[in-house]
């Protein structure tokens, strides 16, 4: 009853509703779940809420998730398969999955471009001074990082090939930060046959591309703000969480956290601190592709009386969809022929 309107619950209203408890035996379990710390009274003379801990209760122990119904699958499905096409269906497929989550589960939809993650084809050292080389990193879409490095005195040519060619070999296929990781794990190892010159100037590489944002290059697409003027009973509430959906940074480490997961994650209130002051509740899951790569995330925020068995599944569903449509390199490459 409390998702369906926002309001206290009475324990008339409960027994109205074929529960084969009298009004009195109610408001005694109702006092007790108060003590526990699962409902809250606004008024004295209110009925009861669910505190977050008796939502998480709820969801955790009470909640039936199934699958979405057929009619949000088909909207799902139609509307992100029609935007896939066109020179920036990438882009208009993320945009509108935002557009679904806010229009579908009544909330704000959120979703976070891909990472710049291109593997590397090619890494190399050219000298451009005495004491100068540029490090050059090539990834598989052609496109060109240089870094600048200082060089000891008198450092061999040879040197630099050493170097290039060591990390070309370790660190081709493989997105920055996995190559990064691998070549060191192969001087932990001490699999590394490199002489101290060229270790020296792998390391100073690495220094270099380590320093690099891994999620450079992303953004947030937001959609629904309206949606959250539904619910502006807290106009406190509501303008603080306008505040907090500006701050896109913190939104995206938000969508983060969905990384470490294989399915929807759910935060209410004050589980998530970025959103601890409007109460909201935030319905997040990566989006993959066929071998689990993860490549983003999305999901919905809005109000703690959200629909959860519903919202979730879509959510879910969506990630699914957007995962299909984005992380199959055969699909792209038969879109583009087509």
């Amino acid at each position: 009853m409390y998702l369906d309107t926002g309001e206290p619950v009475g324990s008339r209203s409960i027994s109205r509703r074929g529960v084969s408890l009298s009004p009195a035996s109610i408001r005694n379990v109702m006092s007790d779940l108060s003590a526990l710390g699962l409902l809250d009274a606004p008024h004295a003379s209110a009925g009861r809420i669910p505190t977050h801990a008796g939502l998480r209760m709820f969801v955790d122990s009470l909640l039936q998730i199934g699958e979405p119904s057929e009619a949000d699958k088909r909207a799902i499905e139609s509307r992100l398969v029609a935007s896939h096409g066109g020179e920036r269906r990438i882009d208009s497929v993320l945009q509108e999955a935002s557009e679904i989550l806010s229009g579908l589960a009544g909330g704000a939809g959120l979703v976070s471009t891909p990472t710049d993650d291109t593997p590397i084809r090619h890494v190399e050292f050219v000298r451009i001074s005495a004491e100068q080389a540029l490090a050059i990193l090539v990834d598989e879409r052609g496109e060109v990082e240089n870094r600048l490095l200082n060089l000891p005195p008198g450092l061999p040519v040879s040197t630099l090939i050493e170097a290039g060619n060591f990390l070309s070999a370790h660190m081709r296929g493989k997105t920055l930060t996995e190559a990064i990781e691998a070549v060191r794990e192969q001087a932990r190892s001490r699999k590394a046959e490199l002489d101290e010159a060229a270790r020296k100037l792998v390391e100073q590489g690495l220094a270099q591309w380590s320093g690099e944002d891994p999620g450079r290059g992303r953004s947030l697409i937001v959609r629904g703000r309206a949606n959250l003027l539904d619910d502006s009973g807290d106009l406190d509430r509501v303008r603080s969480l306008f505040g907090e959906l500006e701050r896109t940074e913190n939104l995206l480490q938000v969508l983060d956290n969905a990384h470490g997961g294989a399915g929807v994650r759910l935060f209410i209130g004050a589980e998530n601190p970025l959103f601890s002051l409007s109460g909201s509740a935030t319905i997040v899951s990566p989006y993959m592709n066929a071998q689990r790569r993860i490549f983003g995330a999305l999901g919905v925020i809005g109000p703690t009386r959200l629909n959860y068995a519903r919202v979730i599944p879509i959510v879910d569903y969506t990630a699914q969809v957007v995962g299909r449509l984005i992380g199959d390199p055969g699909r792209r490459a038969r879109d583009g022929a087509d």
